[in-house]
């Protein structure tokens, strides 16, 4: 690995993609200390519970510690997030949304600025939603119209400052910019927890065998997520022969790579991220906030079936949005392809939509189970949240991210003849 980075730092244009991509996310970082004005940060984290393992401090985890500190990147990427989930539902229902995404590049630019027009509407009523509930838990220096309008400003600022950084890695730099923001945050935090939980067994507050069953139950994790990424359904795929001229071209065999988990880590980023807006609109509607404190609080059975189930739709929907068999199969005629043993057209659409449905329930299954797991790992090695805590959609996202942005490396190693870090 060692010797495939120094390969890569050979390149000029890798080495200037990943020195890019690095001050991009150190300046995201750097933003993540940036304390909003006029807040009593320390008094917010303990209303909020983020040590207590709630839902608070699960996006603690995925702002890296800037919801504890309560700086400008609090909100973190989320209300981008949810913005992107609605603009991809509405492409399926709205038909001009439908004809701009089908136009290529440009239709998916005005479709990337609705997404950020939605961002600064989502993130505007987020803000407002937590300096109200500032205000309430009177952690708010002077709970006044002007310092009110300044947090809500500074935090809807700093969310879409946040979407800015990482659009900037995706086009200049390397790898997914958002998603490689999430990792840096959870990353980020995972030092100081792992510190503490050495510590509680130094002053006798943690059992040593928890920790190293914990530490086993992540190995473990960490080699099945590993597993269901690269997992593929390999299908056969034959081209004819055609003679153009004195040349011949065609005839070679190939194949379509199905992947297990054609989605990724997408519908466990979708999933969390909805089920956080609940929590914003409780802030103005009494009544849902007694639903919600109720049967969709952290860790409650609601939450978890929630959960499974948003993981399972967003797991299909995204598959259907990035893999068209359809298209797939029109593609490959004109191609002159087939599948052996089955005819162009519609009866190849079919046999891959078939078989895409078939792979993507244990990746859905898998993804679900790695969403309740914290749970599980909770009451099995009886470690404190406020020590502790297991997070299995972290370490997806963790695997899932460095895997996409090792290969994107890769691809760019191989180009050029070097050996990568994939064997």
């Amino acid at each position: 690995m060692l010797a495939a980075l120094k390969n890569a730092m050979k390149i000029p244009d890798l080495r200037r993609k990943i020195l890019y991509t690095v001050t991009l996310l150190a300046v995201y970082r750097i933003g993540s200390f940036v304390p909003v004005p006029g807040v009593d940060a320390v008094g917010l984290a303990q209303q909020l519970g983020v040590d207590g393992g709630n839902l608070f401090g699960f996006l603690n985890l995925f702002t890296g510690g800037a919801l504890e500190r309560f700086t400008v990147f609090a909100q973190g990427v989320s209300p981008y997030i949810t913005a992107s989930i609605v603009m991809n539902l509405l492409s399926i229902v709205i038909p001009s949304l439908e004809k701009l995404s089908k136009e290529g590049p440009e239709g998916r630019k005005v479709i990337a600025q609705y997404t950020r027009y939605a961002t600064v509407v989502l993130g505007l009523v987020q803000a407002v939603g937590t300096a109200v509930m500032a205000r309430a838990w009177g952690v708010v220096e002077n709970p006044n119209f002007f310092s009110l309008s300044l947090i809500t400003m500074t935090l809807t600022a700093g969310t879409m400052f946040t979407v800015w950084l990482g659009e900037k890695i995706s086009e200049k730099g390397i790898g997914n910019g958002i998603s490689l923001l999430i990792f840096v945050n959870i990353v980020a935090a995972m030092p100081t927890q792992y510190v503490n939980a050495f510590r509680a067994v130094g002053e006798g507050g943690l059992h040593v065998v928890s920790l190293i069953l914990y530490l086993v139950i992540t190995i473990l994790v960490i080699g099945a997520v590993v597993m269901i990424t690269k997992g593929e359904r390999r299908v056969p795929v034959q081209y004819a022969k055609r003679v153009v001229g004195r040349k011949v071209y065609g005839g070679q065999s190939t194949h379509i790579p199905l992947k297990v988990n054609q989605a990724g880590v997408i519908p466990v980023i979708f999933a969390s991220s909805v089920l956080t807006f609940p929590l914003t609109l409780a802030q103005f509607i009494p009544g849902l906030k007694l639903f919600v404190d109720r049967w969709l609080d952290y860790g409650t059975f609601g939450y978890n079936l929630l959960y499974v189930v948003l993981v399972f739709f967003f797991t299909y929907f995204y598959t259907a949005v990035t893999f068209n068999p359809i298209e797939v199969a029109t593609n490959m005629k004109k191609n002159g392809g087939y599948i052996p043993g089955l005819r162009p057209g519609r009866p190849t659409s079919d046999y891959l939509d078939r078989i895409l449905s078939r792979i993507t329930l244990p990746g859905a299954f898998f993804l679900a189970g790695i969403a309740v797991l914290p749970f599980v790992v909770g009451a099995v090695t009886r470690i404190p949240s406020n020590i502790l805590t297991f997070g299995g959609t972290g370490m997806l996202i963790i695997v899932g991210v460095a895997l996409d942005t090792m290969q994107q490396i890769e691809a760019h190693l191989l180009m050029r003849h070097y050996e990568g870090f994939l064997k």
